[in-house]
């Protein structure tokens, strides 16, 4: 059985995705940038994007019936080599003690030029 997750951005409903899909007992969490979506705003830095990552991604999962402690892999997009730390050290904090298997890739650009980072995961379902 395949549930969509909706995280209530524009860019979901314009660009035809959803925010995670819930099959087979995973959680595959779309990439996620730093905006709030409740007032379209973002932060500037890469480490404070990267937080609002992680809020949004935490309730995304919650949504889901899953949380970041299920979280089995993650991939990290960063824009420029020199952001890479600071991002780096934010998911570092969030998933000290669930050290997911990783990847962080540095490319050319996001969708818009603001974006410094984006992040997607994949998390279990918790079996209850």
């Amino acid at each position: 059985m395949r549930r969509r997750i909706d995280g209530g951005s524009s860019f979901e409903r314009d660009y035809g995705y959803s925010r995670a899909v819930v099959q087979n007992g995973f959680v595959f969490v779309a990439g996620t940038t730093g905006y709030d979506y409740a007032t379209m705003t973002m932060p500037e830095e890469a480490g404070a994007q990267a937080e609002a990552c992680w809020r949004t991604i935490a309730g995304v999962l919650d949504q889901a019936g899953s949380s970041l402690e299920h979280v089995v892999r993650t991939t990290y997009y960063v824009t420029d080599r020199a952001d890479a730390e600071a991002v780096l050290t934010v998911c570092g904090r969030v998933l000290r003690e669930i050290r997911p298997a990783a990847t962080l890739v540095v490319v050319a650009g996001l969708l818009r030029p603001e974006m410094k980072v984006e992040i997607e995961v994949t998390a279990l379902l918790p079996k209850g």
